[in-house]
C-alpha cells in the first residue's frame, strides 16, 4: 500500500467571497441507513455542497454519526456489547455506505468525541448563567433489580387502550395501534432487560424555558424564513409548535451513554439527545479546525444551509436556535432549510427499526453503480410530498433516461468523433468556422443558454429536483440537435456544417459533465476521462469564469484540434429479470431475509453434507436445546460463577453453573436464549448441583468468552441439529466414554462466526447459531 492521500489544510471564510456552510441531519448510529435516510438528508446535503464548489463557492459540509442516547443502550444490549462497540461498528458502516454513494463531506465526525462534551457543556453553562434553565420534578419507571431509571424503550407492558391491549407494547409507543405512550401509562410495565416489575419514582431534571426565549426565536423565525426562503413544509411544521405554544423542554436523561451534565447536583445525568445532536455540527467543525468559531460565530459572512427529513424540523427551527439565542453569543444560525417528505417503498414505508426496504449495504450488494442510484434517488426526491421508490421505476429510469437519453447522446457524438478519418474524425475535435450562424446551431444554443440559467436558478433555490429535471433537458435537446442535423449525411455532402455540429456537440457534452457533476459525479469523471481533459478537472460553473454564459456558444467550450480519448458506453441496461430477483430478494423485512438466506444455506450445506454421507457420525449423541435464561445471580460463594434457571422446554427449568461472570455482565446474561447441553450427567459445583452446560466460544489465549446465540426467533425447548446427522441423543452421556471430550475438539467458531461441528452449522428451524465477534474460536 501507498502512502494514505495528504489531507487538505480546512477551508476557513473568506472575506468578499460568499461563505456556506451545509449540513445534514445527523444519521443515527443504530443501523444501517436505508435509501430514505440517504435522499433524505446526506445526498441531498451533498449534491447542494458540490453545486456550490462548482460555482466558486468557499462552501464546507459538516456532518456525522448521532451516537448518544436510549436507541444506542437498546441496541447494544441487544447485541450483547458496549455502546461504544455499537457506535464503532455503526459508524464505520454509515462511513463506508456514504464512501459508495460519493458523499462529498469535508469532516464526517462523531458526537461521542471529546470536542462534542466541550461544546456541549459550554453551552449549558452559558444557559444556565443566563437563566433560561429551570428544574423540575418527574415521575419515572424505575427498576430495583438493574438499579436505574428506565429509559421509554426500555419498558413494555400492555398497551393502555382498550381496542387495543397489545402486550407488547414499548414505553414510548404502541407499534401495533401506533399510539404515543408514556411509560407509566402502560399496563403490567416489565423491565426489558430482567423481565422485573419496575416501580414509579420521583426523579429531578433540567428544562430549558422555551416560553422565555419566544420573542428572540419568533424575531428569529420571521425574519429568516423570508430571508432564507425555507420550504413550505419547514414552515408549516414551524407554525404548527409555535401554533401549539412553547413549553420547557427537559435537556437531561436517566442514563449513563451521553454528554454528562457538568452540575454537581446532576453529575450523575446526561443530555438529552435532542439537545447535545444538532451541536454535534458545532463539535465536528471543531474537528474539522480549530478556527471552528470563524464558521459558527460569524452570521455577517457565512451562511448557513440544513438539510433533512419533515420529522425533524422542529428540532432545527425552534429548539436548536433557542439553545443558542439562549447564550446571547453571535452565533451563525440557520438561514435555508431544505425539507424532504417521506420516501416510501414499494407497498409499504422504509423502517430502520423494522428492517424495511433498501439499505445502503443492500444497494451496494447489488453491484448497480451508485451514479445510478444517485440518479433515482434524486429524481424522485420527496420534496413537497410523499414519493415511492419501486424496482420498475428504478428500471425505466435507468435504461430510459439514463442510457437512452443521456448515454446514447454522449456516445454518438463521441464514438462518430472517434471514428477513423473518412468515416468520422481521427478523434480530433473539428474547427467550427462561422457556427453563430449555422440556424439550427443558433436555436439550439438559445435554449441550452436559458436551460443553464434556469438551472442555475432552481440550484440556488435548492430545489434539486428541478435542477437535475433542467439539466437532463439538455441532453434531450442534444439528441433532437443531432437528428434534426441528420450529421451522418451531412459528413459526406456538407463537411462545414457537420463540422459546426459535432463541435457544438462535444461541448454540450462537456457541459452536461458540469451541470450533472452534483447529482452523478463519478459519471462526470468518467466523461472528462473519455473527453480526455483531466486539466478542466475539478469542473466549473463560476460567473467568474464566465462558465454560463459560454452555455451560449457551445462550440467553443472545447477547442478544434484536442484530441479526444476513448468513448464506452456509460451506463448498462437493467434487465426484467433482474428486477424481479431484486423485488423478490429485498421483500419483508431484513428479519425475514436473513430467516430464507440461513434457511438456504442450511439446506445447502445438508445436501453436501449428505452426499459425503457422514450421517453415522456421534454428534448427533449430544442433547443440545434452545434455552431461556430465566433468572440468573451470583454464586453467593464464588467470585466467577453464575447460577442461572434455565427454561428448556420441560415442566421446570434446569439449574446450571458457568464461569462467565469476568466475561458477561449480570444484565447482559437477563432473559436470554442461549445454547444447552442437556444430557450431561449432573454435576455438583462450589455446593451447587449442574444439571446442564451452556454453549460459550473463547478465544485463542482465553481472554475474550461469548454465548453462543441462536436466533432469536428459534423456539424455547427445540433440538439444534446437525444438518445431514441423524440419531437420537444419549438420556445421559457416560462421562467414562469421554463422548463429550471427543466431540468438543471439533466444535469450533468460523470467520462468519458461525458455530460449527466440523464443517456443519449448529442449526435450529430460524436459523443458525451464531457468535457476537469470535472468530475461529473454541466452544465448550
Amino acid at each position: 500500500m501507498g502512502d494514505l492521500p495528504e489531507k487538505k489544510p480546512p477551508k476557513l471564510p473568506i472575506p468578499g467571497r460568499r461563505n456556506i456552510m451545509i449540513t445534514s441531519a445527523l444519521p443515527y448510529v443504530n443501523n444501517v441507513p436505508h435509501l430514505g435516510n440517504i435522499i433524505g438528508c446526506v445526498l441531498s446535503a451533498d449534491v447542494f455542497a458540490r453545486y456550490c464548489r462548482l460555482r466558486g463557492y468557499n462552501a464546507i459540509y459538516m456532518c456525522g454519526t448521532d451516537e448518544y442516547g436510549t436507541a444506542t443502550e437498546t441496541k447494544a444490549m441487544e447485541e450483547g456489547c458496549t455502546p461504544k462497540e455499537i457506535c464503532d461498528k455503526y459508524h464505520a458502516i454509515h462511513r463506508d455506505v456514504y464512501n459508495w454513494v460519493d458523499i462529498s463531506f469535508d469532516e464526517f465526525g462523531r458526537t461521542s468525541s471529546p470536542q462534542q462534551t466541550e461544546v456541549c457543556q459550554a453551552i449549558f453553562k452559558e444557559l444556565m448563567e443566563n437563566n433560561w434553565l429551570s428544574e423540575n420534578t418527574m415521575q419515572q419507571l424505575y427498576c430495583k433489580t438493574c438499579k436505574r431509571f428506565l429509559a421509554d424503550r426500555l419498558v413494555e407492558g400492555t398497551c393502555p387502550r382498550p381496542t387495543c391491549n397489545y402486550d407488547s407494547a414499548r414505553g414510548d409507543q404502541c407499534e401495533k395501534c401506533g399510539n404515543l405512550l408514556n411509560p407509566t401509562e402502560l399496563q403490567d410495565p416489565k423491565c426489558k432487560v430482567c423481565r422485573n416489575t419496575p416501580e414509579i419514582r420521583d426523579t429531578d431534571h433540567l428544562f430549558l424555558e422555551l416560553p422565555l426565549l419566544k420573542d428572540k426565536l419568533e424575531e428569529y423565525i420571521n425574519n429568516m424564513s423570508v430571508a432564507g426562503s425555507w420550504s413550505q413544509n419547514a414552515i408549516q411544521a414551524t407554525n404548527a409548535w409555535l401554533k401549539e405554544g412553547l413549553r420547557s423542554r427537559c435537556i437531561t436523561r436517566d442514563l449513563k451513554w451521553g454528554v454528562p451534565v457538568p452540575h454537581e447536583k446532576y453529575k450523575d445525568k446526561v443530555f438529552y439527545v435532542w439537545f447535545d445532536a444538532p451541536i454535534g455540527y458545532v463539535s465536528i467543525t471543531s474537528c474539522y479546525t480549530s478556527d471552528w468559531e470563524k464558521w459558527w460565530k460569524n452570521p455577517e459572512n457565512v451562511e448557513l444551509y440544513q438539510f433533512m427529513g419533515k420529522d425533524n424540523v422542529p428540532f432545527h427551527t425552534v429548539m436548536f436556535p433557542s439553545t443558542l439565542l439562549g447564550t446571547d453569543e453571535n452565533w451563525t444560525l440557520m438561514k435555508t432549510i431544505s425539507v424532504t417528505e417521506y420516501l416510501n417503498y414499494e407497498a409499504g414505508k422504509f423502517s430502520k427499526s423494522k428492517g424495511i426496504g433498501v439499505f445502503g449495504n443492500d444497494a451496494k450488494d447489488t453491484k448497480i453503480p451508485s451514479e445510478v442510484w444517485r440518479y433515482y434517488l434524486l429524481t424522485n426526491r420527496p420534496e413537497v410530498s410523499d414519493t415511492l421508490f419501486t424496482w420498475k421505476d428504478l428500471q425505466a429510469k435507468l435504461n430510459s433516461e439514463l442510457l437512452a437519453n443521456l448515454g446514447n447522446f454522449i456516445n454518438r457524438v463521441l464514438s462518430f468523433i472517434a471514428k477513423p478519418s473518412g468515416l468520422g474524425y481521427g478523434s480530433i475535435i473539428p474547427d467550427a468556422a462561422n457556427a453563430e450562424s449555422h440556424s439550427l446551431t443558433k436555436v439550439l444554443a438559445e435554449k441550452v443558454g436559458k436551460h443553464a440559467e434556469q438551472y442555475v436558478e432552481a440550484m440556488e433555490k435548492v430545489k434539486l429536483k428541478q435542477g437535475l429535471k433542467v439539466a437532463m433537458s439538455i441532453s434531450s435537446e442534444g439528441n433532437c440537435y443531432l437528428q434534426d442535423s441528420q450529421f451522418w449525411k451531412l459528413y459526406k455532402e456538407d463537411p462545414a456544417s457537420c463540422a459546426i455540429v459535432m463541435r457544438t456537440s462535444v461541448g454540450l457534452v462537456y457541459l452536461l459533465a458540469s451541470l450533472l457533476e452534483p447529482f452523478i459525479p463519478s459519471f462526470s469523471v468518467e466523461v472528462v476521462k473519455q473527453l480526455n481533459l483531466p486539466s478542466m478537472l475539478p469542473l466549473s460553473l463560476s460567473d467568474e469564469n464566465g462558465d454560463i454564459n459560454r452555455a451560449r456558444r457551445p462550440w467553443e467550450i472545447i477547442p478544434s484540434g484536442h484530441k479526444i480519448g476513448i468513448p464506452e458506453p456509460l451506463f448498462k441496461e437493467l434487465k426484467d429479470e433482474e428486477v424481479e430477483f431484486f423485488r423478490e430478494k429485498f421483500a419483508g423485512s431484513q428479519a425475514d431475509r436473513k430467516v430464507k438466506a440461513d434457511e438456504a444455506d442450511a439446506k445447502k450445506m445438508a445436501d453436501e453434507l449428505q452426499k459425503t454421507k457422514l450421517s453415522e457420525i456421534s454428534i448427533c449423541r449430544l442433547d443440545i436445546r434452545v434455552g431461556l435464561i430465566t433468572k440468573v445471580w451470583k454464586h453467593p460463594d464464588s467470585d466467577s460463577l453464575y447460577v442461572e434457571e434455565i427454561d428448556v422446554g420441560e415442566a421446570t427449568p434446569c439449574t446450571v453453573l458457568s464461569g462467565l461472570v469476568k466475561f458477561i455482565p449480570l444484565e447482559e446474561m437477563q432473559n436470554r436464549k442461549v445454547c444447552v447441553l442437556c444430557n450431561l450427567k449432573p454435576k455438583t459445583i462450589v455446593k451447587t448441583k449442574s444439571h446442564a452446560m451452556v454453549l460459550a466460544a473463547s478465544n485463542g489465549d482465553h481472554t475474550k468468552v461469548e454465548l453462543v446465540d441462536p436466533p432469536s426467533s428459534a423456539a424455547v425447548g427445540e433440538r439444534v441439529t446437525f444438518p445431514g446427522f441423524e440419531g437420537v441423543p444419549d438420556d445421559v452421556i457416560n462421562p467414562k466414554k469421554k463422548v463429550w471430550e471427543t466431540l468438543q475438539v471439533d466444535l469450533k467458531t468460523d470467520t462468519e462466526l458461525v458455530a460449527r461441528y466440523k464443517d456443519v452449522p449448529l442449526t435450529t428451524s430460524a436459523g443458525v447459531c451464531k457468535v457476537l465477534s469470535i472468530s475461529s474460536g473454541t466452544i465448550g
